[in-house]
């Protein structure tokens, strides 16, 4: 059961990125009227703005893209935190339970280490690739 769970979990976790990456890439499109500054000229009634605001080197985009999935990542290690809090509290001293919250904790505290280790990375890479 626990690796049904693990998998759909991590299922859900590469559906998320996969969207998240996909969607920025799309909003990244440029469009083939658009100005000097990065903004679409208004046509009547219709303007339409540039949704990424002042992004105007791929270095700056990748951050922006990493920059989503760090937090979504970040949220989904706090959403794991309060799962194995829960379970551990609500074990009622079942200790099949309390090992379950305590491994949902220690995992969570490894991927939280993981996700802090591979974001100092990137930024130290990114910001060398920009100067």
């Amino acid at each position: 059961m626990n690796k049904k769970i693990l998998s759909r979990i991590g299922l859900l976790f590469f559906s998320l990125i996969f969207v998240v990456v996909t969607f920025q890439s799309a909003l990244a499109q440029p469009s083939g009227n658009s100005n000097a500054d990065g903004s679409t000229p208004c046509n009547g009634d219709t303007c339409l703005q540039n949704p990424l605001g002042a992004i105007d080197t791929p270095t700056k985009l990748i951050g922006k893209v990493l920059n989503s999935v760090f937090g979504i990542v970040g949220s989904l290690a706090l959403v794991m935190f309060v799962y194995g809090g829960l379970t551990w509290m609500t074990s009622s001293g079942n200790q099949e339970k309390i090992q379950k919250g305590r491994d949902i904790l220690v995992w969570s505290a490894i991927g939280l280490f993981v996700i802090f280790s591979s974001y100092a990375l990137v930024r130290v890479v990114l910001t060398t690739i920009v100067t």
